[in-house]
């Protein structure tokens, strides 16, 4: 049986395409933009039989339903109570997926109807399809749900991993949906697939076999900040999404007055272009989130996803591809861009914003801001620098220091999103640092 990882970086989860070896492909925890698989199932000329769920994803909108219109049958745990056609699975289930043998095994923890999936070939397991049960070094984080399941379900992670993961030979491969870059890894790390054997031995929250107690400190200790719509998606998951696909609806193109209005009545400026051309100029009370791999998490983090949001794109920019990244984190208000760009709204004779976007050798004494996660900053950060997450800014600009400060993160995308949210609400003496806290000086660890 062939396996082929497909992993979305900026997401940070990768998703496994099945070659049945009869023709056909099972495609597990599959996101929305249904191309890859599509471009992956096209080149090895296969039909997708089988899409299977491991859990509600919280932090992508799957893609089950689109591979399912072309023809699969969706696999899902029972306990996700899916409002649209699926099979529903249970602990113990046995299924034939074309000569090999799927063993469904209940492994609740990261969420409460998680299962995850053990392939065999001959009677042989060759594949396990841990979802965020067990990742590579870590544990998927179990606090998405409510603050009094948090503990409970890192309790039964505990009795899942030990009772029914860690029971499976050490030499079998196990293909985690979360990883490195992931937020709901709690323990992210490099490596995207592993071994029982190899987790049992390394994987940070499992060192020295520990007790329930000892895992269940190790864990909720690790968790991190996570975008506010992860407490959307499984809902949103349950009921099911509209299909739309290989191509999407495409983003109208708005006149510089249409825009006006679209911001008089509530919609958000959101600037995908690169944080060199916002600094350069910008449409007031606009957000930077410049197109990247990540730009699908920080468009989730930084404006709600109810929001009608207006685009302002350059003109490279694969439309599809943003509308997909949007679509994948359930963002579907996206009302149009700005046609002709910024050029456009300069030429009405509009206010054109700026944000000084500074090297080292130009801070002049501002406060360094540094915005990025707590654990990147506790790792190594410039002398003195203030520290306020990115995405907690809007609910803690009271600690943004006083007088003139210069925001950075790691390379500089995300302090100008920091820096667009401050000037947003009315802030007018920030500037971005071009690089990161080591182009500040000698680095300095702890909180």
């Amino acid at each position: 049986m062939d396996v082929v990882e497909l992993v979305d970086a900026g997401l940070g989860n990768s998703s496994y395409v099945l070659d049945l070896g009869d023709g056909g492909a099972a495609v597990v925890d599959p996101e929305r933009d249904p191309r890859p698989y599509l471009g992956e199932l096209a080149r090895r000329g296969l039909t997708p039989r089988f899409v299977l769920e491991t859990h509600l994803h919280a932090d992508f909108v799957s893609g089950g339903r689109e591979l399912a219109a072309r023809g699969a049958q969706l696999l899902a745990p029972a306990g996700s109570g899916l409002d649209h056609a699926h099979r529903p699975l249970a602990d113990g289930d046995e299924l034939d997926l074309g000569g090999v043998r799927l063993q469904v095994i209940a492994t609740p923890g990261h969420t409460p109807e998680h299962l995850a999936y053990l392939l065999e070939d001959d009677g042989r397991p060759v594949a396990l399809f841990s979802g965020g049960t067990l990742m590579a070094g870590g544990v998927a984080r179990t606090d998405l749900l409510t603050p009094q399941q948090t503990e409970p379900l890192a309790r039964a992670a505990y009795r899942s991993i030990t009772q029914r993961l860690l029971t499976l030979p050490d030499d079998l491969p196990v293909y985690p949906t979360h990883g490195g870059g992931s937020f709901c890894s709690a323990v992210p790390g490099g490596d995207r697939t592993t071994t029982i054997g190899h987790e049992r031995t390394t994987n940070p929250v499992l060192a020295g076999a520990p007790d329930e107690d000892t895992f269940v400190a190790r864990l909720l200790g690790s968790l991190g900040s996570y975008p506010p719509y992860f407490l959307e998606l499984r809902e949103v998951n349950r009921a099911g999404v509209v299909v739309h696909g290989s191509t999407p609806p495409p983003l109208p193109q708005l006149t510089v007055a249409e825009v006006d209005a679209a911001v008089r009545d509530g919609a958000q400026v959101v600037d995908a272009r690169s944080m060199e051309a916002f600094a350069a100029g910008h449409l007031p009370r606009s957000v930077s989130i410049p197109w990247r791999a990540a730009f699908a998490t920080w468009l989730g983090w930084l404006v709600r996803r109810e929001q009608p949001v207006v685009v302002v794109a350059d003109a490279g920019l694969d439309r599809a591809d943003l509308v997909w990244a949007a679509y994948t984190i359930g963002y579907e208000c996206l009302i149009g861009e700005l046609a002709g760009g910024i050029d456009a709204w300069r030429a009405t004779g509009r206010e054109v914003a700026r944000t000084p976007l500074l090297t080292p050798d130009e801070v002049d004494g501002r406060r360094p801001v540094d915005v990025r996660q707590h654990a990147e900053y506790v790792s190594g950060h410039a002398p003195g620098a203030a520290h306020v997450e990115l995405g907690r800014l809007t609910e803690t600009l009271a600690d943004v220091p006083g007088g003139p400060v210069l925001l950075h993160c790691g390379h500089g995308e995300r302090a100008m999103s920091a820096a667009s949210l401050l000037e947003r609400a009315g802030r007018r003496d920030v500037a971005v640092l071009a690089g990161g806290p080591s182009d500040l000086g000698a680095i300095e660890a702890g909180a």
